[in-house]
């Protein structure tokens, strides 16, 4: 199944990642990954949180205009190398790699990377033959 990121579309003008937070606190949603692109106009707030329906009712409500998107999680080991194996899987599957971002996963030596795939179906089919799990949640 894998983890749903929730995209959000910002004006890139002062105080609008402030609403985002501020908006998502209010809720009682708790942010566990955040990566955000932008360009002179806009910005795409990624997000992966706790609860993705309180956090998209509480946003789009905001006035937020938002978006589901399926993703891969992975935990890796924390240790030099250990994303460079991953990528070198990647690469000679031929698997895609649309955007990435990480998060700490709380747990000493280890780390969280969300991985936005061309084929989703392949890569997960992919990491699961090579014996690596797909994180439901962190």
């Amino acid at each position: 199944m894998g983890i749903k990121q929730i995209s959000v579309f910002l004006e890139n003008t002062a105080g609008r990642l402030c609403e985002v937070t501020k908006t998502l606190a209010n809720a009682k949603v708790n942010l566990r990954a955040i990566s955000i692109a932008d360009t002179a106009d806009f910005g795409i707030l990624r997000l992966i949180v706790d609860d993705n329906n309180k956090a998209i009712d509480a946003l789009n409500s905001a006035g937020f205009t938002t978006r589901q998107t399926d993703v891969v999680a992975l935990e890796i080991e924390d240790v030099p190398g250990s994303l460079a194996k991953l990528m070198e899987l990647f690469k000679e599957s031929q698997v895609n790699i649309e955007y990435l971002y990480a998060s700490l996963e709380g747990k000493a030596g280890k780390a969280i990377v969300v991985f936005k795939l061309q084929d989703h179906e392949k890569g997960q089919k992919i990491l699961n033959d090579n014996g690596l799990k797909i994180a439901e949640s962190f």
